[in-house]
């Protein structure tokens, strides 16, 4: 009789992050988890307090997904700096469309806001890149990321799939258009 494979913890998050790849985040439940697993719920309640910490797991990994293809899009250097981290989210929104809705368009009244930690490093890009101060940089980020979510949810959504080239160009021409106006009322200020 060959031996029983052990059910490890790796192999629970790695098993429920498939499952909700393929099925959503509604479908992670210890059920159906332990069917895909070949196993009882037991392995799953050995390994975590309960399906929330699960939960938790499996964003982690997600985020570590969606962290791999920004990297992989940043390095391929197809776009500058600023721009290949929202050209990454929306790839990620259009091949990952669950685990993107996981992270980004689930409701976080109940977490806390983590807003100033997702801001800061692109802030900083646009900083260097500009010269703005922080607080101009801030406001051309929050515009441009909305537009990137904008995009993103499209298509993790099934609304409409807009062909890389287009949002490309679109980006570039709210970039530029965010960038202008600001040196403008910058121009204004100091005459």
């Amino acid at each position: 009789m060959p031996p029983k494979t052990k059910v490890t913890r790796e192999l629970i998050v790695s098993s429920a992050t498939e499952l909700v790849r393929s099925y959503g985040a509604d479908a992670l439940n210890a059920r159906a988890l332990a069917v895909m697993l070949q196993s009882s719920t037991q392995p799953i309640f050995s390994n975590f307090a309960n399906m929330e910490e699960l939960k938790q797991a499996v964003i982690e990994r997600a985020y570590s997904l969606y962290m791999e293809k920004t990297d992989e899009i940043t390095k391929s250097g197809k776009y500058p700096p600023y721009k290949s981290t929202g050209m990454a989210y929306i790839r990620f929104a259009k091949e990952e469309k669950e685990l993107f809705k996981l992270l980004y368009m689930r409701d976080r009244s109940c977490e806390p806001s983590t807003l100033d930690f997702r801001i800061e490093p692109a802030v900083e890009v646009l900083m260097n890149s500009t010269g703005f101060d922080f607080d101009t940089a801030e406001k051309i980020h929050l515009s441009m990321w909305a537009c990137v979510h904008g995009f993103a949810t499209m298509s993790a959504s099934n609304f409409v799939e807009i062909p890389d080239e287009i949002i490309s160009d679109a980006l570039s021409d709210i970039y530029i258009s965010l960038i202008t106006r600001m040196r403008g009322k910058q121009d204004e200020k100091n005459n």
